[in-house]
């Protein structure tokens, strides 16, 4: 049990990364949330699976080996980007439960995945990403707020009120001190810090309600959801981002905020280009076979 400190609201807040044990095993509120988030996530795939056109026992298949590719591909991702704290201890790669899952490897992971067994399956993809970017972004909304009962996806010193610190947030950033003032980031361990896990999860939630009341009623060509995600996602992260203390580097740069630079310019350019091809001529749902073939 440790102590999470509000300073300037006069919160003190006890927390355990620990939900319950079961003799010697002990369940992590982070996972039970990861569990939490995918869940409702899949929900809201699977109830706009139809409006996309995608049968949802299909659909259900495809994510679900999805789910697979995003593990493999978040992990996957965290440890390149961090080869020399694996380098020299291989199995460390497989402990997951250590920590170190990155979102866009998992997003790459499960579109690389999905891709193929929409293939295999003779489905078309872009239908199947509209019907999931809704449920993946109230998925990573939910999902941030494991970083809360770990105590970590923290940002710089903060003098707003909503600031945090623990002692488990000090004794990280007196570690990391001396990297962090070599990247241009000052830091004292002593004050508290932006809660970014929460700005990521509120602007997630607004994201979920603009794709699903707002985007999705309107939808006019497959992928105009994806765009729509990738757009919102991006802008967020490119300023959380910057705020954070652990992000993965490639030198000076921090390699998820490129990645959400260039997603948001690309969407953007793509949605106007399309936009302006497919104004007034509302979608016609193509896959109806599939749709049909339960009787409903």
């Amino acid at each position: 049990m440790e102590i999470l400190r509000f300073p300037g609201l006069g919160w003190e807040l006890p927390i355990s990364r620990v939900a319950l044990s079961i003799g010697n095993l002990d369940i992590y509120w982070y996972g039970v949330i990861i569990a939490v988030g995918f869940g409702l996530g899949l929900w809201v795939y699977l109830s706009h699976n139809r409006t996309c056109g995608i049968h949802p026992d299909e659909g259900l298949d495809i994510i679900l080996w999805a789910m697979v590719g995003a593990i493999v591909g978040a992990r996957a991702y965290y440890v390149a980007f961090q080869w020399d704290n694996y380098k020299d201890n291989l199995k460390e790669i497989f402990n997951l439960r250590g920590g170190g899952l990155a979102i866009y490897g998992g997003i790459i992971g499960a579109l690389i995945v999905a891709f193929i067994v929409c293939r295999i399956k003779k489905l078309p993809m872009l239908p199947v990403a509209d019907a999931a970017f809704p449920g993946v972004m109230l998925g990573q909304a939910i999902g941030r707020w494991g970083n809360f009962f770990n105590m970590e996806a923290f940002g710089t010193n903060t003098t707003l009120p909503w600031g945090m610190t623990s002692d488990t947030i000090s004794a990280y950033l007196s570690r990391h001190q001396a990297a962090l003032a070599a990247q241009g980031i000052v830091v004292d361990p002593t004050l508290p810090v932006h809660p970014t896990f929460l700005y990521e999860s509120l602007w997630n939630l607004i994201g979920v309600a603009i794709l699903l009341l707002w985007l999705f009623p309107r939808r006019s060509y497959d992928g105009q959801i994806t765009l729509g995600y990738t757009a919102w996602y991006g802008l967020g992260r490119f300023f959380v981002e910057g705020l954070r203390t652990d992000s993965l580097m490639v030198g000076s740069f921090r390699i998820s905020q490129v990645i959400a630079a260039v997603s948001v310019i690309a969407a953007l350019c793509i949605w106007l280009a399309l936009r302006k091809k497919y104004k007034d001529k509302p979608l016609t749902v193509t896959y109806t076979a599939l749709v049909k073939e339960d009787g409903r």
